[in-house]
């Protein structure tokens, strides 16, 4: 099949047939195929878009090119969750263990920061000796005997969906919303998992900024995982802060902790057990909303998902006394404390802008191959709709990188806007999309 005629259809905005996408699919993942065609049918996808049969079929070719995770010798259900991404979100740390105590396998697979958005490998490395590369056969064992793995994606999964993935990076094709989907699903399908739930994030500190492109790439998801078999449901939820009031590797790290003590945040908890209640009904664990809160609440306070959260970590290498004790984490060398200027009401919190900062702290990444510093990041003090009197903190810095701090300080303090007028808190969850939706 001539690649060529295969970028000119899509180019023309005609569907491509299942064995044009496997055949380029195919090649590329063979180095048959150059990068520069791969680049070409990519913004022909961008510009040009893709139906839901194409996505999907797009997606289970990216799932051929590699190894698939088994775990049909685990009778129970397989349900995992995934975020789109966004500042402060470190829930998979406080939920993957939350439902393994609650009785669901959970194999996830995660992925790092990049720019302003934080990433789970990235709050889990930041645990001394925690290790992510795990094989296909070690996440099988470790999620038959503790019924949790969170892990990276592996060199044998969805090899076409890592390689592609570089290449829109460098060609400017990430944001279209079927190849996300493609992306996404590809390794999603290829955990072995019976459901998913999708946070797919809105607001400023989201890649998607308004409410309606995220029911647009949360239905592209159902649907495509739907044609795929894999029951899926998805909360657009709100971006438009941090979540909690910690941003950064291990301070996140160290704040789900609390919460997994029983003493976190009331949005981390509250956006927590939303998505862990849609978890259970998709795994059938629960009977209605009531019970399936109940059950959440009880893993939490009676301590067995913090439990569950510690033997993971010892499973995969990390130092569980920092675990037991975060306090005992090493300090950052260099602090600063943001200070308000004006009294007042917070009526916005810029969330991407603290993800920035926290970027130029040394705690995310420009680039892929640059060099995190886990105990870069900063904790709010202030948050929106809560009233501050001038000097009042607002937020503290912390690096190990001094030299960081020029500059971030003005943009931390530009992230609050204070008025002398009340506002009213925003939702968390904004809108639930399921395969019910009348558009789908």
């Amino acid at each position: 099949m001539h690649v060529p005629h295969i970028i000119l259809k899509k180019r023309q905005g005609k569907a491509l047939s299942p064995d044009e996408i496997d055949v380029v699919v195919q090649k590329y993942t063979d180095d048959d195929m150059p990068d520069y065609q791969m680049a070409a049918l990519l913004m022909a996808i961008v510009l040009r878009g893709m139906t839901y049969r194409e996505t999907a079929h797009l997606t289970h070719s990216m799932i051929k090119s590699g190894e698939q995770i088994d775990l049909s010798a685990f009778a129970g259900p397989k349900i995992d969750k995934h975020s789109t991404g966004g500042v402060g979100d470190k829930i998979s740390l406080i939920l993957a263990p939350l439902m393994a105590a609650a009785g669901l396998y959970v194999p996830m697979m995660s992925g790092r920061g990049l720019a302003h958005s934080g990433g789970t490998l990235d709050k889990l490395e930041a645990i001394p000796g925690f290790r992510t590369n795990l094989s296909v056969k070690e996440v099988v064992n470790q999620v038959g005997k503790l019924g949790i793995a969170m892990f990276g994606q592996t060199e044998t999964i969805a090899p076409a969906d890592k390689k592609m993935y570089a290449l829109r990076d460098a060609t400017a094709t990430i944001e279209s919303v079927p190849l996300i989907t493609a992306s996404i699903l590809s390794k999603k399908l290829a955990e072995g998992i019976d459901g998913l739930v999708m946070d797919v994030k809105a607001g400023s500190g989201a890649f998607m900024q308004t409410i309606e492109q995220a029911e647009d790439l949360a239905d592209n998801i159902i649907h495509t995982a739907e044609l795929n078999d894999l029951p899926t449901v998805a909360l657009i939820t709100n971006m438009n802060q941090p979540l909690g009031y910690a941003v950064g590797n291990w301070l996140e790290t160290r704040e789900a902790i609390h919460c997994l003590r029983n003493e976190g945040p009331k949005d981390l908890m509250d956006l927590t057990f939303a998505l862990g209640v849609e978890m259970l009904f998709l795994g059938k664990h629960a009977e209605n909303e009531i019970d399936a809160r109940s059950q959440l609440e009880r893993h939490i306070s009676n301590g067995s998902a913090f439990e569950k959260f510690k033997q993971m970590v010892a499973a995969q290498g990390g130092e569980t006394r920092f675990i037991e004790s975060p306090d005992d984490y090493p300090a950052s060398k260099a602090t600063q404390t943001i200070n308000a200027e004006q009294s007042g009401t917070i009526h916005q919190l810029d969330a991407k802008k603290i993800g920035t900062a926290v970027m130029k702290l040394g705690g995310g990444r420009a680039v892929m191959s640059d060099t995190i510093d886990p105990k870069a990041g900063i904790i709010l003090s202030k948050k929106m709709s809560d009233r501050v009197e001038k000097g009042e903190p607002l937020a503290t810095l912390y690096t190990d990188r001094e030299e960081k701090m020029t500059g971030v300080a003005r943009q931390v303090r530009d992230a609050f806007l204070i008025k002398d007028e009340p506002v009213k808190s925003e939702p968390l969850v904004l809108k639930k999309r399921t395969r019910q939706n009348d558009n789908l």
